[in-house]
């Protein structure tokens, strides 16, 4: 058993819930092992948690599904990692930590090109660019698509990811700033959405016809507006409520918009299988190995400081990915 630090809640509501402080750790049991973090992702995710959005397994709890470190004990019947490997993860919960227990199964070894702080910064937002661009909808030169929150974390990635497919990349921010940010990060049009009706814009964009797919983070503000942005048979795709949950969304209405297609995604059920996991991961550290996809960390805190974090991220203050450093 050994002291290590986390950041824990005991109660869902604002960043004031949580609680930074010493922890028991105890060694990894059989199938785990024990990792020490260089650096933490901040993700919206973390927020719905917090806030009461998504349901907790139980009260007090650390949350946080993105890290990466170095494997410091490794429990029994492991022999996929060894002390001293350095490795990754998304989707595991208690991430908010400078030391954890985790099962092998979350695992990905780190490529020695990739530093660890890097890898915390994308791997759950790199490998959702990789399931919505590769999976949910198959880009390639012919597509048109929009992308919500082209400035944010998956939205960077996304971009650089959805040019070197060929598309034509359409995003919407909410300041000169970030239409900026993304544009120098492959989009061709961005709009921003707090001058413009973005509806309108993407019209004239795609000459009258529509995009092929709209991949929609945002929610209650943006709809019903991103299904009036598809062509007839086109995909909405939401993956992700930073301004709350969409409501009175009736099949009807994609009948009335030209057969439109819709779907709501996670990460988590694309990467459930350990070879979809290892398969979804290579993807993402050989783009961003070739150079066509760079990740920024755009902001940092410590870990004892994530209030703050959560703060600026719902306030929108942040663009791209921000880390959490123990």
């Amino acid at each position: 058993m050994t002291r290590t630090q986390a950041v824990s809640f005991s109660r869902t509501g604002g960043p004031e819930v949580f609680e930074y402080g010493d922890v028991d750790l105890s060694e990894p049991l059989a199938g785990e092992v024990q990792i020490r973090h260089a650096a933490i992702g901040l993700n919206f995710i973390d927020v719905y948690f917090r806030n009461g959005s998504y349901k907790v397994p139980h009260l007090p709890f650390v949350t946080g599904k993105e890290g990466a470190g170095t494997v410091t004990a490794v429990g029994p019947g492991v022999e996929d990692f060894k002390v001293g490997d350095r490795v990754a993860y998304a989707g595991a919960d208690g991430a908010y930590s400078s030391e954890r227990n985790i099962e092998t199964r979350h695992l990905v070894h780190v490529p020695d090109g990739i530093k660890l702080e890097t890898a915390a910064a994308m791997m759950l937002k790199g490998m959702t660019a990789e399931y919505l661009l590769n999976r949910t909808f198959k880009v390639g030169p012919q597509t048109v698509l929009l992308f919500h929150a082209a400035a944010g974390g998956v939205g960077l990635i996304a971009g650089q990811w959805a040019k070197a497919l060929g598309a034509t990349v359409i995003g919407t921010a909410g300041s000169e700033d970030k239409v900026e940010l993304a544009l120098a990060h492959g989009y061709d049009h961005v709009i921003n959405y707090k001058s413009e009706d973005f509806v309108s814009r993407v019209r004239e964009i795609s000459a009258g016809k529509g995009v092929d797919v709209v991949y929609d983070s945002i929610g209650r503000d943006t709809f019903p507006q991103s299904l009036d942005c598809l062509k007839p048979r086109g995909f909405f795709v939401s993956f992700g409520q930073s301004s709350g949950p969409i409501e009175n969304f009736t099949l009807s209405a994609l009948a009335q918009r030209g057969s439109l297609f819709a779907t709501r995604p996670t990460l988590f059920t694309y990467v459930a299988a350990r070879q979809e996991l290892i398969d979804s991961a290579n993807a993402l550290f050989d783009v961003v190995q070739s150079n066509k996809v760079r990740i920024n960390v755009n902001q940092t805190y410590p870990l004892r400081e994530v209030g703050r974090a959560h703060a600026d991220l719902e306030a929108r203050k942040t663009t791209g990915t921000t880390l959490l450093i123990p």
